[in-house]
């Protein structure tokens, strides 16, 4: 880098914004304070998306099942989510470069290949919904229909602001003016719900049982795990761990359990159908134009993060691609999807999502924070034959954990493979999925790689200065 600065304006005519590969951040370019980090993240969880994933815990669960689900869910995966960004704060590295030390220099290929692809689908999914969305509008309020138009135009905006950089796009957009609209519409949604109908009611309202109770954490958890992969990556920018960890806990808290609420309430209170219109179609409905508008628009800031994160995710694997034409291809690709595909149903793809990334993470903070005792050799993490290399750039014991992570997950919430091959969810005892997958994934391999580590030690990373970028 040899700008020291972020450029002042989002997009310069004059000079293209600095390109952040996965590279560490230098100390002096580490400027997001906690405000910045809490609008990041607060805002991230605000979304459409959000609200439809609301959608899926009633009338499956009652509407007081739902809400404590919420709030067990987003409490577990904010703090999780924090705790990830603390590693990126400190090292001012990316995620996928984070997962060396455990899985090796190539071992880390996996994951960022599968974060690639779940980053890819979710920007997918952001596109389809951003387009049904704004193709309700003009059909209702114009009397015009256009849905492939309005999916590119979206498209276009968010390839642009992944050009821009995460600095320019938390300062210059999100603090200025997107946070604060959207904060505004969520208070009006807000208010609205409670001089409309009668909460009693809804919460009288018994769920038909069609989800248990952990199954319905693990949707929730799912949310802010689909963002660990990324967090890294926006969180290596600040500029003190200890804040940043507060904020990103904080910031996402409170807008996943307030959006994740308000889409339940919305579909009691609607009784239309989970679909993607439908919904669309109730929330302007239930609230106004303007207000469906105005989500619509701060949706844009979700596809960013997924586009912009599976551009760094990639350059873990290829470093010398241009990050930028990195973006605008994969962008363009997930257009030509969404407008050709009908990918409506993401249900089972939030939970697919945490089967991988939740044991992955276990082992991750066992090793960081208790074995090496928050410190990897930077240099290290970029090094071909260095200290985490391993067997042929790959960690046997991090990848065998991972898998019976993997595996503690599918057994205790066997929902996902149930939906493929119906046959594995009859194997399952029901107890065993009493608590859902999240919490006994993420403990067996934190504590099965906590244990192999106090009784096989590492080597301690050795202060060699980069030679090779891997």
């Amino acid at each position: 880098m040899s700008e020291l600065e972020p450029p002042r304006g989002l997009f310069q005519k004059t000079q293209s914004p600095p390109e952040w590969g996965i590279e560490p951040v230098p100390r002096e370019q580490r400027v997001l304070g906690g405000l910045d980090l809490a609008v990041l993240w607060g805002d991230l969880g605000i979304g459409l998306l959000v609200m439809l994933a609301g959608t899926f815990l009633v009338p499956a669960l009652s509407l007081g099942g739902a809400l404590l689900a919420i709030l067990v869910g987003s409490a577990m995966g904010a703090l999780l989510l924090a705790l990830v960004g603390v590693i990126g704060s400190d090292t001012g590295a990316p995620t996928m470069v984070l997962l060396r030390p455990v899985l090796g220099l190539r071992g880390s290929y996996l994951p960022a290949a599968l974060n690639a692809l779940q980053l890819i689908g979710w920007t997918i999914f952001e596109f389809v919904v951003m387009g049904v969305a704004a193709d309700t509008i003009s059909r209702t309020v114009l009397g015009r229909s256009s849905y492939v138009a309005w999916a590119a135009v979206f498209a276009v905006i968010v390839i642009l602001m992944g050009v821009g950089g995460p600095v320019g796009v938390v300062r210059q957009w999100l603090e200025k003016f997107a946070v604060w609209v959207a904060l505004a519409t969520g208070v009006w949604l807000t208010y609205h719900l409670l001089t409309t109908h009668t909460l009693a009611a809804l919460l009288g309202k018994a769920g038909n049982g069609s989800l248990p109770f952990g199954d319905a954490v693990d949707l929730v958890i799912a949310l802010p795990v689909s963002w660990l992969p990324l967090v890294a990556d926006y969180n290596r920018f600040a500029r003190r761990s200890g804040r940043a960890f507060a904020a990103t806990a904080a910031g996402f808290f409170v807008t996943n359990v307030w959006f994740l609420s308000l889409g339940a309430f919305i579909l009691l209170g609607s009784q239309v159908s989970q679909e993607p219109r439908n919904f669309a179609s109730a929330i302007a409905l239930f609230a106004g134009w303007i207000a469906l508008l105005v989500l619509l628009a701060d949706e844009t800031h979700n596809a960013w993060a997924d586009l912009y994160s599976a551009a760094v995710s990639l350059q873990n694997v290829f470093p010398r691609v241009k990050q930028r034409w990195l973006i605008v291809a994969l962008g363009a690709a997930c257009l030509a999807v969404a407008v050709l595909l009908d990918v409506t149903q993401y249900q089972g793809f939030l939970y697919l999502i945490g089967s991988f990334f939740i044991p992955l993470f276990g082992i991750l903070t066992a090793d960081y924070f208790i074995l090496r005792r928050r410190r990897y050799e930077i240099e290290e993490l970029y090094r071909p034959l260095g200290d985490y290399w391993y067997a042929h750039g790959m960690s046997p014991r991090g990848l065998a954990v991972w898998a019976i992570g993997l595996a503690v997950y599918h057994v205790t919430n066997p929902t996902t493979l149930g939906s493929l091959f119906p046959a594995w969810q009859k194997l399952i005892p029901v107890q065993l999925t009493l608590l859902g997958g999240s919490l006994p994934s993420f403990i067996v391999p934190f504590l099965l790689y906590l244990l192999l580590g106090l009784l096989f030690p590492l080597r301690s990373g050795r202060k060699t200065p980069a030679t090779e970028h891997s």
